[in-house]
């Protein structure tokens, strides 16, 4: 059951849902991956505030979510703060620019960020945040649109005890399998470890496949058989199938993985961590966006693989 009445500060409706307080979330960035994750917050019965110049957030709007005209008036509304952008320089522009977020948002509030981001800019977030008395937690997730439509995406966590307590019951509106992973910024090491296994696990089956199929070998039987073994992943599940179907529409864009990558190695570097097959998989990768591939899924490294094969 969910009651709404006017909270003591006048700002705005204060819900209630099964005796839990359903607190105000401003949510940023609505892309292939945002859109649909904060429609599960609305679903889940939460309070959405949005920026109203998108197309999404007039879907949004009709579902229930109000918009503003500035992301510091969101922060403002706000109880928790949601962004979920491309890259840092984007986060930072949200944050730290004229009528950011840091304008807007009042001690006691609570900061995820669920973008993919290098752990220093997580940290730099996190300090900033600090000095206005905000917790902070870095939370980017993994599973791709097909998980955030099915709101069952993974989510590396990496903030405070209390941050993560208080985020908790908003994250599993989003997602199924959520893992504290340690202090600030081990989120984005985790997700750039992510990346680094996804990447050249994608790479190791575009390279089975355009091996299969220079051979003659039917792909669809071959995927069945790999399944099978020890072989078996989810990503040769879901991109083996999208490299028999030919469906390079994006789930995630190739160059946004391309984008992680530079995550994954900057953190090698700074770490002293030699990657040679993260690097590899980088430079596959910067060959196929040279080919005009950059806005299909990243799956479409395997068309690359064909190329160089002599496969039309």
């Amino acid at each position: 059951m969910e009651v709404c009445c006017t909270g003591p500060d006048t700002s705005g409706p204060v819900c209630i849902m099964n005796g839990i307080n359903m607190e105000k979330i401003g949510f940023i960035g609505l892309g292939i991956m945002g859109k649909p994750m904060a429609h599960n917050l609305i679903k889940a019965g939460y309070p959405l505030a949005v920026l109203k110049q998108s197309k999404a957030a007039v879907e949004l709007a009709s579902a229930g979510a109000q918009l503003f005209d500035s992301y510091a008036a969101i922060a403002r509304h706000s109880d928790v703060l949601i962004t979920m952008l491309p890259d840092s320089p984007q986060v930072e522009e949200v944050v730290f620019g004229e009528n950011g977020v840091l304008e807007g948002i009042a001690a006691g509030a609570l900061f995820i960020d669920m973008s993919t981001i290098s752990p220093a800019m997580a940290i730099r977030l996190y300090e900033a945040l600090r000095q206005k008395d905000v917790a902070a937690l870095d939370a980017p997730v993994s599973g791709g649109q097909v998980g955030a439509e099915a709101a069952s995406l993974s989510v590396m966590a990496g903030g405070d005890d209390h941050a993560f307590s208080r985020a908790l019951p908003i994250l599993q509106a989003m997602g199924k399998n959520i893992v504290h992973v340690g202090q600030q910024g081990a989120g984005q090491t985790a997700k750039a470890c992510n990346q680094l296994v996804v990447g050249m696990t994608i790479q190791a089956v575009a390279e089975a496949f355009t091996l299969a199929r220079k051979a003659g070998v039917d792909l669809k039987k071959l995927r069945e058989s790999l399944l099978g073994g020890f072989a078996q992943s989810r990503i040769l599940d879901l991109h083996g199938n999208r490299i028999i179907e030919r469906n390079f529409t994006p789930g995630f864009r190739l160059n946004l993985h391309r984008k992680d990558m530079n995550i994954v190695l900057q953190a090698g570097k700074e770490l002293a961590v030699p990657l040679s097959g993260a690097a590899q998989v980088a430079a596959q990768m910067d060959a196929a966006i040279a080919l005009g591939k950059g806005e299909s899924d990243h799956s479409v490294l395997a068309q690359l693989l064909e190329h160089l094969s002599g496969i039309e």
